[in-house]
């Protein structure tokens, strides 16, 4: 079945349930190229996990129906499918046996690495660790190595992990490393996602030699942090598709916008640009999947019935060149 096809007949499970329209979003084309189609598609997305959403999360805003697993589901199969991504890169995966089963039947295969100690675990009614997850498309790609990389810190050991995958297209003998990654959330711990960060650059840079890279991740990291810093200047050359396809060069104003109970009970906003996809080497920006504005969020922000997780995926396509 074509992901247009299932896309059809789960948006009718939707409907049965009277749940509003997803967030819209669109392929928008980068200035300069003739279209915005590309030779694959690459989606990031901390999808949430299902443990996180009603836990420690304390969505404050968002109603508890819109947060439950028989929902949220839904919604999340929607917004892959929708987007068709060629590549899937994924963050806070405690789903991954549901999605695999669910992927599978539409040509994808993938891999996962748990989180060595996931929150998850400590809530009730868990469904299991999360982790990152890769998926890609058996037409598109064959899988030539898979690799679990603890992130490390000064030689140490920390508590994130991600996937590094070796990838060939099967129509011809391009190469290419895909890299997905989730660094260590909350103030007060840039350092140790600075030093996360540049051991996954130097990890990359010994593996992948002169092909191309690309890199997704949930960086929990604003553009002002040391980490991001280290990847726009780093020696292997990586660009971050959302900065490279804006007018002005910067990045989106938001990549997760949430509300959560305060300490003195109150309410916290948080909106922030955290997520990014990097790219380098001989492949070409043609497009990038739009960020839903403001006032189509709505003021209880994310998740919600609309979106079912406090990120937006991001997505962008691409051209060998």
């Amino acid at each position: 079945m074509s992901t247009g096809a299932a896309l059809t007949e789960l948006q009718k499970d939707i409907q049965k349930k009277k749940l509003p329209s997803l967030l819209d979003r669109k392929f928008e084309k980068v200035a300069g190229c003739d279209n915005e189609e590309g030779d694959f598609s690459v989606m990031q997305w901390n999808v949430l996990a299902q443990a996180l959403s009603g836990g420690d999360d304390n969505f404050v805003l968002c109603p508890r129906e819109a947060l439950s697993w028989e929902n949220r589901q839904l919604r999340i199969l929607e917004e892959i499918y929708r987007t068709s991504p060629s590549i899937l890169c994924m963050q806070e995966v405690d789903c991954f046996s549901f999605l695999k089963n669910k992927l599978s039947s539409l040509g994808y295969e993938g891999e996962w690495v748990q989180k060595p100690s996931s929150p998850c675990m400590e809530m009730e009614n868990n469904m299991g660790p999360d982790g990152c997850a890769l998926f890609y498309r058996k037409d598109k790609f064959q899988l030539l190595q898979a690799k679990h990389v603890n992130l490390k810190k000064n030689g140490r050991e920390t508590n994130q992990s991600g996937l590094v995958c070796k990838l060939k297209f099967q129509d011809n003998d391009h190469l290419i490393y895909v890299a997905v990654i989730h660094l260590k959330a909350k103030s007060g711990y840039e350092e140790l996602r600075h030093q996360q960060g540049k051991y996954l650059l130097e990890y990359l840079a010994k593996e992948s030699g002169p092909e191309p890279i690309i890199v997704c991740g949930d960086f929990n990291a604003s553009t002002k942090e040391p980490v991001y810093k280290d990847f726009s200047d780093s020696e292997l050359g990586l660009k971050s598709v959302y900065k490279e396809s804006s007018a002005d060069q910067k990045e989106p104003k938001y990549t997760t916008w949430k509300i959560r109970a305060g300490p003195d009970g109150g309410n916290t906003e948080s909106c922030k640009t955290i997520d990014y996809i990097w790219i380098r080497g001989n492949l070409k920006l043609t497009s990038v999947l739009s960020i839903p504005k403001d006032e189509a969020i709505g003021p209880n922000r994310l998740p919600s019935y609309q979106y079912p997780s406090d990120h937006f995926a991001l997505a962008c396509k691409l051209l060998f060149t």
